[in-house]
């Protein structure tokens, strides 16, 4: 068998010290104990059980899932025409527009909450969960133009230029023929766009101001050592939903490269 090379083992190395942490907290999560700490007590799953008895827990559960279905629909749907903008066209300006598009990546969080509060408060807009989704929708637009971007890249625009000759108005020809080609690039942005703001925390601290989201609540509860395992049996159900929502993005992003090479 061949020897790993050094650049394998220390991808392998970087993935154990990023993601080891991570898998103690299903580990914990079942620990009949409330400290959390070796040796493990014993396995309950009473932790699981007490989620759904926890109003405040569902509230802020439907508030994330409400907020993430919106911001999903909205960047989505904004990510599409910028995209195909970007690939189909030449404009003065172009560079600097995907710059702009892309600056939620790199300003810190932080600043740009507190940006936002500022100019939501000088709106008159109070802290409430539409200030929550106008900012995620500012922050998954990146992600949404990056996916989309790639969906657009290799379509073949004689596809549409063939519908317009038949007579097909440029409406509907988006609609037959564009859509259904970038439909899996469409899913991908969906399901990551979600999980960008599903997961987001601090813009939803800064804006949801009496109408906590789920990251929001998950913060206030770590405060009190008694109410830690619960938290651990959350995030272990988080962290899965995550990991299955971006691997059916993966699924679909992959799905639609291979439909464009065809």
């Amino acid at each position: 068998m061949r020897r790993p090379s050094t650049l394998t083992t220390y991808a392998f190395l970087y993935l154990v010290f990023l993601y080891l942490p991570v898998l103690f907290l299903p580990l914990f999560s079942f620990n009949s104990g409330t400290i959390v700490a070796f040796p493990i007590k014993g396995w309950t799953l009473d932790w699981y059980r007490k989620l759904g008895e926890q109003d405040t827990l569902i509230q802020a559960l439907w508030n994330s899932l409400g907020v993430g279905t919106v911001v999903a629909l909205l960047s989505t749907a904004l990510g599409l025409f910028a995209a195909r903008a970007f690939v189909r066209y030449r404009f003065r300006g172009q560079r600097a527009a995907e710059g702009l598009v892309m600056l939620p990546l790199v300003i810190p969080g932080i600043i740009v909450a507190s940006s936002m509060l500022v100019l939501f408060l000088f709106l008159g807009l109070k802290p409430s969960l539409l200030a929550v989704v106008l900012g995620h929708t500012f922050l998954a637009l990146p992600f949404s133009v990056s996916i989309l971007k790639s969906a657009f890249d290799d379509f073949d625009a004689s596809l549409e230029e063939a519908s317009y000759d038949l007579g097909v108005g440029v409406v509907d020809t988006f609609r037959r023929v564009t859509l259904p080609v970038v439909a899996p690039g469409i899913m991908a942005s969906i399901l990551v766009t979600f999980t960008v703001s599903f997961d987001e925390f601090v813009l939803a601290f800064f804006l949801s101001g009496n109408q906590p989201t789920l990251p929001v609540y998950i913060w206030s509860q770590i405060r009190f050592p008694a109410k830690l395992p619960n938290v651990l049996a959350l995030g272990s159900i988080l962290l899965l939903t995550s990991v299955l929502l971006l691997v059916l993005a993966e699924y679909f992003r992959r799905r639609s490269s291979a439909s464009e090479v065809r």
